[in-house]
């Protein structure tokens, strides 16, 4: 069985077990804390960020889209259009790259920042509006059904709109919104949100098995 090391909250960790969820196999989750990151973690993976993936015959994957891309082109499930995989993953580090920078200056606003937590919102805002044109046209980000793509930028997006809901709720993205609401009723987004015990390092992890339907 594969070994997930993953943190709950973490956007990142969030689009890699939803990718790991449509594959549907149990996974072995070691859910850490950032802030104490355990020793093997940190053999395992200098760079010290969630999720990594351990292979059972101990490859490694230490990157979100990596893991998404390892997943997805395994599932059988009809998902994700294999043919734009690589496009898709393009776009989804094109969004990590403009949009991470802007989500994090306001979400984690200081006071010696050269500009205001709403000036970094509205630059994320105006990224946002380009989804929104999107979505005016279909139900998903690139059509009728749920890609890739959704998968990896939905996570980014709920931690945007909880940073000040009430100020999400009006503002002029209606359509952002309800892909959004969509996305947190979602049984795939349910499935990978439990609360996994914190792993003590020398012992196994919580065992996994994402249920969908």
């Amino acid at each position: 069985m594969h070994t997930l090391y993953s943190f709950r909250r973490c956007p990142y960790a969030m689009r890699a077990r939803m990718a790991l969820a449509i594959l549907g196999e149990p996974i072995e989750v070691r859910e850490i804390l950032l802030r104490q990151k355990p020793a093997a973690f940190l053999q395992l993976s200098a760079k010290g960020t969630v999720p990594v993936l351990e292979f059972d015959d101990g490859g490694v994957l230490e990157e979100s889209l990596d893991i998404m891309q390892w997943a997805l082109s395994r599932e059988g499930s009809g998902w994700i259009d294999q043919r734009s995989v690589d496009e898709q993953r393009s776009m989804a580090e094109r969004f990590d790259s403009d949009f991470k920078p802007l989500l994090d200056a306001y979400k984690y606003h200081h006071g010696n920042a050269p500009r205001s937590p709403e000036a970094y919102r509205d630059d994320a805002c105006a990224i946002l509006r380009l989804l929104e044109l999107r979505l005016a046209q279909e139900r998903y980000l690139l059509g009728p059904a749920p890609q890739f793509y959704d998968l990896a930028l939905m996570p980014f997006i709920r931690q945007f709109a909880a940073v000040d809901r009430p100020w999400f709720d009006q503002a002029p993205l209606p359509c952002l919104r309800a892909w959004l609401d969509a996305w947190l009723e979602h049984s795939l987004f349910i499935s990978v949100m439990p609360k996994f015990p914190l792993w003590e390092e020398g012992r196994p992890g919580a065992t996994w098995s994402p249920d969908i339907n």
